[in-house]
């Protein structure tokens, strides 16, 4: 299943606390999503969203395959039973970065509350950290970026930035029952090799919370 990235995991997070870490090479990066069939199969299918997808949603891309599997269950959660890995180019997803806003108002970031909320409600797209999951979904110390896509950002993901979906529910399943059974490691070979994203100088600066 080489096209949806699956290949060993990076094992145990030990990098810096507020950290991107994807699955990317060098011109694409992995993100993912999950949907009800109803959307994320056709999606899968032809390799863009459909017409009932809603471009004027925010709609919440999120890099951290495990991350994704806390947020959906493994698949299970109602309208979520479709887990999609989403292709798209690192053009876009560094465009998105340099036009977030972070989602929450941070002393040194921003000058007051209200400059914040004039930012986040201008920016396409706004960045919040989650504590990342281990294998068990687990929190872990680290954290894990959701990037949430608004107007222009929405818009030009589906119709610009993908390079492919693969469908990738079977896989989380089966990852899932290799851990009820006990199996870690063989669980852990199924999940993407996830490493640090090469974000370019300053492109994090507003984005990453600042230690008071």
């Amino acid at each position: 299943m080489a096209s949806a990235g699956m290949n060993h995991h990076a094992g145990a997070v030990t990098a810096a606390k507020y950290q991107i870490r994807a699955l990317h090479d060098a011109t694409t990066v992995t993100v993912y999503q999950a949907y009800s069939p109803e959307i994320g199969l056709p999606a899968a299918a032809v390799g863009s969203f459909p017409s009932r997808w809603k471009r004027d949603r925010m709609t919440w891309i999120k890099p951290s395959f495990l991350w994704m599997m806390y947020r959906c269950g493994w698949g299970t959660k109602a309208g979520q039973e479709t887990v999609l890995a989403v292709r798209i180019t690192r053009q876009g997803f560094d465009w998105c970065l340099a036009q977030a806003c972070l989602s929450h108002y941070q002393p040194g970031l921003h000058t007051d509350r209200a400059g914040w909320r004039r930012d986040l409600k201008r920016a396409p797209t706004r960045v919040q950290w989650d504590p990342e999951r281990d294998l068990h979904l687990k929190p872990l110390p680290q954290r894990s970026l959701q990037l949430g896509l608004a107007g222009e950002a929405a818009q030009r993901y589906a119709d610009e930035w993908i390079v492919s979906i693969t469908d990738v529910t079977e896989r989380a399943r089966e990852i899932q029952r290799l851990i009820r059974s006990g199996d870690d490691r063989a669980a852990e070979q199924l999940l993407p090799d996830e490493q640090p994203y090469p974000a370019a100088d300053g492109l994090l600066d507003r984005l990453v919370p600042r230690r008071p």
